[in-house]
């Protein structure tokens, strides 16, 4: 039979086996006559829905809690792939859905399993895909948010979620639902592959390869053995983990939580008690609207520094706040706690020893590191949690807990390391100089704000002082194939400064970590700065200055950069401030240039994007979390309708903006 012949008809009998009527259930439901009255037409047909996917009608009565994930692919009973999710940090989660559904079944309640599947930043970076990563949050976040509110009956929600977008939604998806109780169980995260480089430095193969660094051979080994295990986020404290650590601190995930092993029975057990906890909250009355305030975001972001988190999170947390309805933290609010809060995490990619995430749970995760934070005085131990407890309380019990005991032995025992040089002290910290996360920057090529992860940047370049201070030729790229194909071919030296433009939000602000990797594994890459316009990943390292705004786009100075142009970075790593400048050339000299010549938009951003830029722009921007802020958005189109109805009738436009 050729190809064709079984397309149309595969000529298998068993495809005539057919029925057109079927017993249906068996059972009645368990109604009573007063109710039925009184019953929406939704209510019963949900009923009737339930008993027909095999519910024991008996059953019914029980309280309806949804559990949401974005689980991805398919796998067989034995794990084994039918259908490939785009990454390992949605493969597993199903099974912690699963012991969820089983805890919620075993206590009387009635568990629903609905979807939004993520995707992989590191499979799209570099490619036309990364022009939909950060839009996708708001619109996965959107459609949980629907989903929440088609379960009317629901009495909670579990969130199962894992990576740099799925795992945000998620979070914003549980704030912006205030009226019920939620708890998030964090998906885990993968294991070092024995004998083989982790998932952060095998994305740089390809660049190495191209410099004659490695072999073809080596580059296919390792390439094909970083994920240790096939399940969880990545093991570097990227963006994945740090929002998993970010949950736990705003009292919406369980204590010791974050970061857990994938597929573990420390795992899976996990998923257990949170849907214990939900089930604990519904019968409290505690609603997410009780759990989530402005000492919950405190706490938040000083996990956030404590940790070393992506830089990210400046573009989730303040997501997170406005869908709960909170003051979103301003940039001051962001340096304030990072001139406060110490590094205290020595975790890839910061260092300096490099620990991986699963290491910094046996550890201790993140109670731990808030025993320190409390000692200091620095979090607000009276922020509720899904516990039913409060910060404060959780940490009294986690100090003399067995579980703390035993993994801190488990991680000496299984890799002869001790926790606390995973997770150090103050003194200790200051003594080994971790410094502090994030950096603030502005200057005459970012008037309204740059960014970078200060503790990223190679320490051999940084003076006793604690500053890094860099001036170099400029190398202007308005592509991002360009820049990382003139770093593999070596035309970008020790010494330069890579400028990467148009990439900002007009783009749907694209993160750029095959540049960032690329830059801290080439031999001398560590004295190369590079400004853009654009993000980067969480597990980005260097001196790398990202969010510069103006974007290009809008102008913004850092359009007007030429080859060869003097820039100069400096960063007080300590003091936590500094600048990115042109120098040499007079103000208004280089006010009055055009933007690069070479700016053109990328044809392959999508409608979709350039609808979501429009959006996330009137609402305040990046600084603002790249939120759609409904109220703005509709006054802005009001005032446009008024206005053209004015210059229709020939009245002239009104005061607009």
């Amino acid at each position: 039979m050729s190809h064709s012949d079984r397309i149309l008809d595969s000529h298998d009998a068993r495809i005539y086996e057919i029925r057109t009527t079927a017993p249906g259930p068996s059972g009645s439901l368990p109604v009573q006559p007063e109710e039925l009255r009184e019953m929406s037409s939704g209510d019963l047909f949900g009923w009737t829905q339930n008993v027909g996917m095999g519910w024991d009608p008996k059953k019914l009565l029980g309280k309806q809690f949804l559990i949401l994930s974005t689980h991805g692919g398919l796998r067989a009973p034995d794990g084994t792939p039918v259908a490939l999710g785009f990454h390992t940090g949605h493969w597993e989660v199903n099974l912690l859905v699963e012991e969820a559904a089983r805890a919620f079944s075993d206590e009387g309640g009635l568990p629903f399993a609905a979807y939004v599947s993520d995707p992989c930043d590191g499979r799209t970076n570099g490619t036309a895909g990364m022009l939909d990563s950060l839009p996708y949050r708001n619109d996965a976040a959107t459609v949980l948010r629907r989903l929440i509110r088609s379960l009317p009956t629901g009495r909670g929600v579990l969130g199962v979620a894992t990576c740099d977008k799925g795992l945000p939604a998620m979070l914003m998806a549980l704030a912006g639902s205030p009226d019920l109780p939620s708890v998030l169980a964090p998906g885990g995260v993968t294991l070092l592959a024995e004998d083989a480089e982790d998932t952060a430095k095998v994305q740089t193969l390809s660049t190495r390869f191209a410099r004659e660094e490695i072999t073809l051979e080596y580059a296919a080994d390792m390439g094909c053995r970083a994920c240790g295990s096939p399940g969880g986020g990545c093991q570097f404290l990227g963006t994945a983990a740090s929002s998993q650590v970010v949950a736990e601190a705003l009292g919406l995930a369980l204590p010791h939580s974050a970061l857990s092993p994938s597929g573990a029975p420390i795992w899976r057990d996990m998923a257990r008690r949170s849907a214990l906890a939900l089930m604990a909250l519904e019968k409290a009355g505690r609603t997410t609207r009780k759990l989530l305030s402005e000492e919950s975001l405190h706490n938040a972001m000083v996990l956030h520094a404590a940790f070393g988190g992506s830089t990210n999170l400046v573009l989730h947390l303040p997501a997170f706040a406005h869908a709960a309805g909170l003051p979103r933290p301003s940039v001051d609010d962001w340096t304030r706690i990072n001139r406060l809060v110490p590094r205290l995490v020595d975790a890839l990619p910061n260092g300096p020893r490099h620990f991986a995430t699963v290491q910094v749970f046996l550890a201790g995760g993140v109670p731990e590191v808030m025993l320190h934070l409390r000692q200091l005085g620095l979090l607000k131990l009276d922020a509720q949690t899904v516990t039913g407890r409060t910060v404060g309380e959780n940490l009294e019990w986690w100090e003399g807990s067995e579980r703390r005991q035993r993994l801190r032995e488990k991680l000496r025992d299984l890799d002869g390391i001790n926790a606390d040089d995973v997770i150090l002290s103050p003194p200790r910290a200051h003594a080994a100089g971790l410094t502090s996360t994030v950096t603030f920057l502005r200057g005459n090529l970012a008037p309204e704000g740059a960014l970078i992860k200060s503790t990223a940047i190679a320490p051999e370049v940084i003076d006793e002082n604690g500053l890094f201070h860099h001036v170099g030729p400029a190398r202007v790229f308005t592509r991002e194939a360009a820049a990382i194909n003139a770093i593999k071919k070596g035309t970008v030296q020790p010494g330069d400064v890579v400028v990467l433009i148009g990439i900002g939000p007009a783009i749907g602000m694209p993160e750029t970590y095959q540049i960032t990797s690329a830059l801290k594994y080439m031999q001398g890459g560590e004295r190369v700065a590079l400004i853009t316009d654009g993000r980067f990943s969480g597990v980005s390292t260097g001196a790398c200055v990202g969010h510069v705004s103006p974007e290009a786009w809008a102008g913004g100075p850092i359009s007007k950069l030429r080859d060869g142009d003097t820039v100069q970075v400096r960063i007080d790593t300590r003091g936590l401030e500094g600048s990115i400048d042109v120098l040499g050339i007079d103000e208004a000299e280089f006010a009055a240039r055009v933007i690069h010549p070479d700016l053109a938009i990328d044809a392959r951003v999508p409608t979709d994007t350039r609808l979501w830029s429009a959006l996330q722009n009137a609402s305040g921007g990046p600084w603002a979390g790249c939120v759609f802020d409904a109220d703005r958005i509709i006054g802005l189109l009001e005032l446009g309708l008024e206005t053209e109805r004015n210059r229709a009738s020939g009245h002239g436009q009104t005061g607009a903006p």
